[in-house]
């Protein structure tokens, strides 16, 4: 099996060793390819610098990935690094592509902003199995937190693929012990920020980012990472829905 380990927190991010570490405890083939910067918030963007017309990675060596697994630092969003993997124009493709470990959650609706989960959906649309992995602190301490529940998640997906789809695993930044298991969660409504877009008085557009709200006893992403538990969501990348009615065009060509 052969696995594609990307971020959008850029190639210094600690959470590459992580993914990669767990990768290789699969038994897998494993490739480091990463932003040479932060690409925070690209979704699946396909942003990169060329050089005659080429995407150009350049050999690195990423903080703590083990010796034997090549790292490369590419100008690019993690979805521009993924579709170039996809495409075969990094070796062969990948059979899995981890994102993160991402320093924040990514929650909610929003993770259609995210580019950690954006390189997995991208993944999702050529085919290829995709895992997005953040633990819930813009400044983690537990980082070995997720490596555990990375490598129990992936674990069961190497078991039970799921096809098409995207697995989103938000970590509580937490000692293992104190984190109560990793449980299935639907996506909340927002993110981890709720944001308001309003007209300021001389007519700029001012946005302010809040809390958002979550019942004790909701079963989102959101709340149940507040609780403690490590959320798993299954997402599905974009899709048409060829059942849903149109609305009435009229005839073509316009009379």
């Amino acid at each position: 099996m052969r696995v594609l380990v990307t971020n959008d927190d850029g190639i210094a991010s600690p959470g590459l060793a992580l993914l990669a570490r767990a990768a290789l405890a699969v038994g897998a083939e494993v490739l480091v390819a990463a932003p040479s910067d932060d690409q925070s918030g690209s979704s699946a963007s396909l942003v990169g610098a060329e050089w005659h017309d080429r995407l150009v990675g350049k050999d690195v060596r990423a903080p703590d990935v083990p010796d034997e697994v090549r790292c490369l630092a590419m100008d690019a969003t993690p979805g521009l690094i993924v579709l170039a993997a996809a495409r075969g124009r990094l070796g062969l493709p990948p059979d899995l592509v981890l994102s993160g470990v991402n320093r924040g959650p990514n929650l909610g609706r929003a993770v259609v902003h995210s580019g950690t989960v954006g390189a997995a959906f991208t993944a999702a649309t050529h085919g290829i199995e995709g895992l997005a992995v953040s633990l819930a602190s813009p400044r983690p301490e537990h980082w070995a937190t997720a490596e555990h529940c990375a490598l129990a998640v992936l674990r069961g997906l190497v078991a039970t693929p799921v096809g098409g789809r995207v697995l989103n695993l938000n970590v509580p930044d937490l000692p293992a012990d104190q984190v109560l298991g990793i449980r299935r969660a639907r996506l909340a409504p927002f993110g981890s920020a709720q944001a308001h877009v309003e007209v300021g008085d001389e007519g700029d557009v001012v946005v302010t980012y809040s809390q958002p709200d979550a019942s004790p006893d909701d079963d989102t992403d959101s709340a149940l990472l507040a609780k403690g538990w490590a959320t798993l969501t299954v997402v599905n990348p974009p899709t048409s829905d060829d059942t849903a009615a149109l609305p009435d065009v009229g005839t073509w060509p316009p009379g």
